[in-house]
């Protein structure tokens, strides 16, 4: 019987024309638009640059400014004012004022100070370009040799994909349960399912298979991308990646039939399930560090699976990590996994007509 109930699964799938392309094309977005646009690494920064000394000095260091790939000289404004004038008028997003006696200050071994405007509209925009720009007014000789473990580069990029790939399958080992199940319902011919003697554990195994089977290919379609845009392989084991995958695909299937078991419609099951994602995807610690959050929030993300699992493909793929580093959340995740199957068996009501 269920057989048969996975052979439904897959042909419903195939007589759907826009699915399978989804399940192809959204990968290939995912992994391949958004490590460039989902970004921290601010580039291009707009600064005009006011020089009171018109020293050497000065001069060496609106060159160094321009040499910078962080910052587009956009104006050499002669006043303050005139400057302000610029980033009101979004010509320019950072002010420089050199004072006079720049060099002079330097020749004599005292610090020279200098004016910096920021347009602080966008915090983070501001706050790293003030930092790029304190690095080359500045620069301390030090001693010491910096090493940047698991991403040699700091290049985003390497953070972001592990990140990516795990929205992947948040969006469509959650969604598409969620919707099938809706689906039959809202077409009627879930009810030729309810008065069969299938079971509702049987029922809900052949809703979840064909989504973990689906899950596996994206999993390694993503990587494969990975591996081809970005050069990034995973440090640590695939297995254990696998592993890993398997529990968690179990998790997102298990909440998305869940949610449609308790839907009716098609629009209560998208809004229920997007709010849900939604949040998961907020306090996972995929743009910002669980560390950065108030303990308040801290403590929510706990009850966040897809905290877990972030975390998990993170270590395999940038540390190396293996499967004795990774069983705290390893074993959360299959408590959640139990947890929502056991849920989605339940749930599921039949109704006999």
């Amino acid at each position: 019987m269920l057989r048969y109930l996975i052979e439904k699964e897959f042909r419903q799938l195939k007589r759907n024309s826009f699915l399978p392309r989804l399940i192809v094309l959204f990968p290939c977005m995912m992994m391949l638009v958004m490590p460039w646009a989902a970004t921290l690494e601010i580039e291009d920064l707009r600064i005009a640059v006011i020089d009171n000394d018109h020293s050497p000095s000065s001069q060496r260091l609106v060159h160094r400014i321009e040499a910078s790939p962080y910052f587009q000289l956009t104006a050499l404004p002669s006043t303050f004012q005139e400057g302000m004038h610029t980033i009101e008028q979004d010509r320019a997003d950072i002010l420089l004022e050199i004072p006079q006696d720049f060099e002079k200050e330097q020749i004599n071994g005292r610090p020279a100070s200098a004016l910096i405007a920021v347009n602080a509209v966008n915090g983070t925009k501001g706050g790293l370009g003030n930092s790029y720009l304190q690095q080359i007014l500045n620069p301390q000789p030090s001693a010491a040799s910096v090493r940047y473990l698991f991403n040699p580069h700091l290049n985003y990029r390497v953070y972001m994909a592990p990140a990516l790939l795990t929205m992947v399958l948040v969006m469509l080992c959650g969604f598409l349960p969620a919707l099938n199940v809706v689906s039959e319902k809202e077409k009627g011919t879930i009810e030729q399912i309810n008065v069969t003697p299938v079971s509702r554990f049987t029922f809900t195994l052949a809703k979840l298979l064909p989504y973990w089977m689906i899950g596996f290919l994206v999993l390694n379609l993503c990587m494969l991308l990975a591996w081809a845009a970005y050069g990034l392989l995973p440090q640590g084991s695939l297995l254990t990646i696998y592993l890993s995958a398997f529990i968690f695909i179990l998790v997102m299937s298990g909440l998305g039939l869940i949610i449609s078991n308790y839907s009716s419609t098609m629009q209560q099951a998208m809004f229920v399930m997007w709010f849900c994602m939604l949040l998961f995807i907020l306090m996972s610690g995929l743009f910002t560090p669980i560390r950065s959050m108030p303990a308040w929030a801290r403590c929510l993300t706990y009850l966040n699976p897809l905290r877990y699992f972030m975390e998990i493909i993170r270590m395999i793929y940038l540390k190396g990590s293996t499967l004795s580093d990774i069983l705290s959340q390893l074993g959360t995740l299959s408590g959640f996994a139990a947890l929502l199957y056991a849920g989605a068996i339940f749930s599921y009501k039949k109704r006999n007509n």
